[in-house]
């Protein structure tokens, strides 16, 4: 990226600028936050076909190789490609635009969860601990009340391990490779695949502009947010909502905690600017030695008029950081972390969304079936590995490839697509909320979440509450603050009210089978 780059932002994200040019890898992160901020320069409802008939394979085309499965996204992809070799045999191709192994983002989880990859045989406990960089004593939410009165909610277990991602995924492609039949590919990009009876083409472009094919049993699609893959088969809606997110991994805070992981934190009510109408939030974990991980964002609807590129978000973030975390004399950035986290509202008593097509897969971020509230992608694909595994397995070996077969195999839960409804109240807007409404509402449900027992809260941000549980916490916020019955019908409408009933008689229903 040449100087004349930085020159066109500096009067634009003058914080930006300055933070990257001297960072020893900034002008490729900001390559990628760019790449990223494409995503909104699509159109609504634009496809560009890259699922196409076989019959369109140019007849020069040459196979590579040929695969079970073939992965587009070398990050949360090499988690689950890793288990499909060791443990199923399976002779795998994961690629990646850019360098495979490698994370713009760090990850938080608790220590049980993570142990959930040794139940594949794959990890061990003692692998997976060697990539818990810090695990943190406590952890609490707090949303901003001007008089000072917001309630801290404190609890256990949540979040509570900084995992080094690449870390995980390095050793995760070193499983991939170590069987001979396998490959992974960096700076490879997906162009299209072509589709036959039994099997599909992947067409690939590497680096030098080189055009290659390889044949699959299933094309796996972890390429995340900017899929071209989930914008065509959700016939360009593949998200209803996103959480764009930033920050950096820095040392030299004066008033960092150590010990504890600040999981939710607002400093201040919401932005009214036009076209910066948002809550911003907070996160904070302790990681490896000194070092501290921020993060800001908010959440917000896909097709709302406000600013949602990671740039803008950036720009925002070194503006206000002191307000949250204050840098002191030996304060440094030592590398940005990013992304946009998807979510999708399922208007039914499952899984609306598309995941799957005939020998194509959805995971990951490509799919937006995980909790925008909490997990995400990497949270969710690690709780669910086993049926994600074990799924595309037994559709593997019973020649099950089709688009219904295939579906099955989805880390979609009921009572995740449940809660993800809740992120429509944390979605501010200007014409019907009141500043600090989100902060507001948010507070009540703080301050029930303290009277009942601890389970209740560390069930909610662990995505394991039960439906009476939520019942419960609903019943108890509609009574100490009647608000919430008016937002409800501001927030979700007619359609939106009983698409979430609908999603509660789903989760009621998946509970009794």
């Amino acid at each position: 990226m040449s100087s004349s780059v930085f020159e066109r932002i500096e009067s634009s994200h003058p914080h930006v600028c300055r933070v990257f040019r001297g960072l020893a890898d900034g002008e490729r992160h900001l390559q990628r936050i760019m790449e990223l901020d494409r995503y909104w320069e699509k159109p609504p409802d634009t496809v560009h076909p890259v699922i196409k008939p076989g019959s369109e394979l140019p007849p020069e085309a040459v196979l590579s190789g040929e695969y079970d499965l073939v992965y587009a996204g070398g990050t949360l992809g090499l988690l689950h490609a890793a288990v499909m070799a060791r443990r199923y045999g399976r002779k795998v191709l994961v690629f990646d635009r850019h360098i495979a192994a490698r994370s713009t983002r760090d990850w938080n989880i608790s220590r049980d969860e993570l142990q959930r990859l040794a139940e594949t045989g794959v990890y061990s406990g003692t692998e997976l601990d060697s990539v818990i960089v810090r695990r943190y004593k406590t952890g609490w939410v707090e949303f901003f009340q001007p008089d000072g009165s917001q309630k801290r909610l404190y609890m256990q277990n949540v979040l509570d391990c900084a995992v080094d991602a690449d870390r995980l995924l390095c050793m995760s492609k070193e499983k991939v490779l170590s069987g001979v039949r396998n490959s992974v590919l960096d700076g490879t990009t997906f162009i299209c695949c072509y589709r036959f009876p039994g099997h599909v083409v992947v067409e690939v472009e590497d680096s030098q502009g080189r055009r290659f094919y390889y044949k699959a049993k299933v094309l796996v699609d972890v390429m995340g947010v900017l899929s071209p893959v989930a914008r065509q088969l959700n016939e360009g809606r593949p998200q209803t909502h996103v959480c764009p997110t930033v920050g950096t991994i820095a040392s030299g805070f004066e008033n960092a905690d150590f010990d504890t992981g600040e999981i939710l934190a607002s400093t201040g009510p919401a932005e009214t600017a036009e076209g910066r109408c948002r809550q911003l939030i907070w996160e904070g974990f302790p990681a490896r030695g000194e070092e501290y991980i921020t993060y800001l964002f908010f959440y917000d609807e896909v097709d709302s008029p406000n600013d949602k590129t990671l740039l803008g978000l950036f720009e925002t973030y070194f503006r206000i950081l002191p307000e949250y975390k204050r840098p002191g004399k030996s304060f440094v950035i030592h590398r940005p972390v990013y992304g946009i986290i998807p979510a999708y509202f399922h208007d039914g008593f499952n899984r609306t969304r598309v995941i799957a097509d005939d020998h194509i897969v959805l995971l990951g971020d490509s799919a937006s079936l995980a909790s925008p509230l909490t997990f995400c992608g990497f949270g969710s694909m690690v709780r669910n590995m086993h049926r994600l595994t074990e799924g595309l397995d037994r559709a593997l070996r019973g020649d099950s490839l089709g688009k219904d077969d295939l579906a099955v195999v989805s880390a979609y839960e009921p009572n995740v697509a449940s809660m993800a409804n809740l992120m429509k109240y944390m979605c501010f807007n200007p014409r019907t909320d009141e500043p600090n409404f989100v902060n507001e509402m948010m507070n009540e449900v703080m301050i029930v979440l303290d009277q009942l027992p601890p389970r209740y809260r560390e069930a909610m941000f662990r995505d394991e509450l039960r439906l009476d549980e939520l019942v419960t916490v609903m019943l108890r916020v509609a009574m100490r603050y009647p608000k919430i019955l008016l937002a409800t019908w501001q927030k979700l409408g007619v359609q939106g009210s009983a698409g979430f009933l609908k999603n509660l008689a789903g989760w009621a229903f998946s509970s009794t089978k």
